[in-house]
């Protein structure tokens, strides 16, 4: 089961953290990703995270903006968003894919766990 949370209300430029905690299982063989999705759209890849952490990818649209770490030790992922625009705001979901070496941000990839989501908005 994965959950998310950290999501909420910021303004343009300011930042948000969003967390992602698995519980049942041990994931360190699982590479992580996020996603993000508005009404009426696809549901689009925004960053991911290799098992051990040491591969990473992100969309071109939150390169420079938005980092991606884990600990495998808390069974949590996280994604750290700067800079946030207004074209950010979105459900953001994080999922899970047993997988070694590699990550994904192709969100019909073969996941294995997905989460709820959390709502990111910004506005004034």
């Amino acid at each position: 089961q994965l959950v998310e949370s950290g999501g909420g209300l910021v303004q343009p430029g300011g930042s948000l953290r969003l967390s992602c905690a698995a519980s049942g299982s041990t994931l360190d063989l699982y590479a992580f990703g996020w996603f993000r999705q508005v009404p009426g759209k696809e549901r689009e890849g925004v960053s991911c995270i290799s098992s051990s952490g040491g591969s990473t990818n992100f969309a071109d649209f939150v390169k420079g903006r938005f980092t991606i770490s884990r600990d495998n030790a808390k069974n949590t992922v996280y994604l750290q968003m700067n800079s946030l625009k207004a074209e950010d705001t979105a459900i953001y979901y994080c999922a899970a894919i047993l997988r070694i070496w590699s990550c994904s941000i192709d969100p019909s990839d073969t996941w294995d766990y997905w989460g709820q989501g959390t709502q990111v908005t910004v506005s004034l």
